[in-house]
């Protein structure tokens, strides 16, 4: 299977080890070209420096073969509208988008695009709770 990733921080540069160690190929794109150094060493998929969710970026990148296609780049906006090009243009099935705002996220969600987040929002709401939680037990700060 074919997989495009745009982003190369830590979780495209692990996502692509983890596809290409199963036997996968894979294409990652960045806008920075350094940012490519946090691929594995021996990484042997595509390496593509551009836009993600350019169409000339994308074709480059294998999109039209693609099985999947994660957007994790730092970027939320960035991210929804390469998943949404890649989806609706493309016709790829399997994409994901990396949304820090559990607001957009929910958007994104009924529009059919699968979220993840870098910090679970259901872990930040719990650490707001906390103090509420504590004062409930008798706990004081």
């Amino acid at each position: 299977m074919h997989i495009v990733i745009m982003g190369c921080g830590r979780t495209g540069a692990a996502l692509a080890g983890q596809f290409e160690s199963r036997g996968h190929s894979v294409a990652v794109i960045d806008r920075v070209g350094d940012a490519f150094r946090r691929l594995p060493a021996d990484f042997q998929g595509q390496r593509i420096t551009g836009i993600g969710f350019d169409r000339e970026t994308l074709v480059s990148a294998g999109v039209e073969d693609a099985y999947a296609f994660a957007a994790v780049s730092s970027g939320d906006n960035s991210n929804i509208l390469a998943a949404r090009v890649v989806r609706e243009t493309y016709g790829v099935e399997n994409v994901v988008a990396r949304i820090a705002d559990p607001g957009r996220a929910e958007v994104y969600r009924r529009l059919g695009i699968p979220t993840v987040a870098p910090v679970p929002w259901t872990r930040l709401a719990d650490s707001f709770a906390a103090p509420a939680r504590w004062r409930r037990r008798g706990f004081r700060r």
